[in-house]
């Protein structure tokens, strides 16, 4: 692992140890050449995704992109960093056994959605700003009302 201070690429695990959810290893480092100190993340990849974006451009999933924008809608909501790191390994592992190498992008939204509502209303209305593309205040309203309504059914 090349160290991300100096670039030196012999750095030593000083220790080794699974996360709280078990879906990674949280692994310290240390860099002789400088002395610095860093943390690694290694987790379980089961297939290489790339998204499919609505221009029809091809990226590679970066989950770390999908931790930030569930981070984001969640900003200031008191929500349990750990409850979204589970939220997020259940859509990365959903999306690793559907069988497909390529995913649309609107797919990746939809369960991000799905799993915010579930999480938090405020953070789901913050995402769905974004996700939907929301241009004016009645934009915000019309959706606010239609998630009210559903909550009667």
């Amino acid at each position: 692992m090349r160290c991300p201070f100096c670039g030196h690429t012999d750095t030593q695990v000083k220790d080794s140890r699974p996360t709280e959810d078990h879906a990674a290893i949280r692994r310290r480092r240390f860099c002789p050449a400088c002395g610095a100190r860093f943390t690694t993340f290694e987790r379980v990849q089961l297939r290489e995704l790339t998204v499919v974006k609505k221009t029809g451009k091809r990226a590679p999933f970066d989950r770390d992109k999908l931790v930030r924008s569930v981070q984001i809608s969640m900003r200031k909501r008191p929500v349990d960093p750990e409850r979204i790191e589970r939220m997020v390994t259940s859509i990365v592992r959903r999306l690793e056994s559907m069988g497909e190498a390529e995913i649309p992008s609107e797919v990746i939204g939809q369960m991000v959605m799905e799993s915010l509502a579930n999480l938090d209303q405020v953070a789901y209305v913050r995402f769905a700003s974004v996700y939907k593309n929301f241009r004016e205040a009645k934009d915000f309203e019309e959706f606010v009302e239609e998630i009210s309504h559903d909550g009667d059914d």
